[in-house]
């Protein structure tokens, strides 16, 4: 999966078609602009009068991308993924459905120890100590039976932010608010690598919500997470806990998410590395494999104006940097 491109359609009406394998994008008033297709990873739709051509979202699922659907307050309401992912999906499907509990209670307590190892990380970078969270990731085992990733969360969100009362909530407002909107576009990333390794992203490890369509992509994303923790504690550190889910901050959000990571040596798309850990759950459901891929990701933020990496639909224009 080459396509590394984030279009959110958040700032005016917009009526998108397909035209020759390209989006084309109208507004009125303005010259139409195009954008190839395979060049896209997501597209984020949040302005309630932007409208689809069924061929432009058929045409993109075959290409492998994700669709999230925002409410009318730009929360992530629902996920867009791809039927067919992979030539020997069912085979993959079977191996999957038919994973044992114990193999799957260890890979879940391997994603938590990666999990709070990479928040007392954030902790040591924007804290200066990682309030224990590195000796707690040591005593993580198969299932989480302690329960380490709970008690690792009361000791890492109060001190992030460095606020004593933050608690995370799915619906809450300032911090909260930007988290989920980060995590939706994580989570549909990560499911798009799920399903393009011929796995089901409902046949999850741990999360087993039955109304959850996507707990498998709930349980890859998690050690993945503290690159949106990051890039939200320096909107709050600039504008204040208060900081509202608006364009500049969606932006900001989504440049980094579309920027490159470093990991062994390489540097790659954050959607190019969330491929690793679902091709290496297939390989362990076919038995050629033992433990999940989870790569540690390294990307600094500019001090200042963040990169503008991918393509943003936003003031009614479309600007594209690299």
């Amino acid at each position: 999966m080459t396509a590394s491109r984030i279009l959110e359609f958040s700032a005016t009406p917009v009526f998108v078609r397909l035209r020759l394998g390209q989006m084309v994008i109208e507004r009125e008033g303005q010259p139409e602009t195009t954008v190839p297709l395979e060049d896209v990873a997501i597209i984020v739709v949040s302005h309630p009068q932007a409208v689809f051509t069924n061929g432009v979202y058929s045409e993109f699922l075959k290409f492998g991308g994700a669709v999230v659907i925002c409410d009318r307050n730009y929360n992530p309401a629902g996920l867009l993924l791809p039927l067919v992912g992979h030539t020997t999906q069912q085979e993959r499907f079977e191996a999957q459905a038919a994973a044992p509990l114990p193999l799957k209670k260890r890979l879940w307590g391997q994603i938590v120890r990666a999990k709070v190892e990479r928040q007392g990380a954030v902790l040591r970078d924007v804290c200066a100590d990682d309030a224990g969270l590195g000796a707690m990731a040591l005593r993580v085992r198969s299932g989480d039976a302690g329960n380490l990733e709970a008690l690792a969360a009361q000791r890492y969100w109060p001190r992030l932010f460095s606020d004593p009362t933050f608690r995370r909530r799915r619906d809450g407002d300032g911090p909260n608010a930007l988290l989920n909107y980060g995590y939706a576009v994580l989570r549909a990333a990560v499911a798009r690598a799920i399903c393009a390794s011929g796995l089901h992203p409902s046949l999850g490890l741990h999360h087993c919500n039955r109304y959850d369509p996507f707990c498998l992509a709930d349980d890859l994303m998690e050690p993945f997470r503290p690159i949106v923790d990051r890039v939200v504690v320096s909107i709050v550190r600039e504008r204040g806990l208060g900081a509202p889910l608006d364009r500049e901050s969606k932006t900001d959000i989504l440049s980094v998410l579309s920027e490159r990571f470093d990991a062994d040596g390489e540097r790659r798309s954050l959607f190019d590395w969330l491929s690793s850990p679902a091709a290496s759950l297939a390989r362990i459901y076919s038995g050629s494999h033992e433990s999940l891929n989870l790569p540690e990701l390294s990307y600094a933020p500019p001090r200042k104006e963040p990169v503008r990496a991918s393509i943003h639909v936003a003031d009614g224009n479309v600007r594209s940097a690299g």
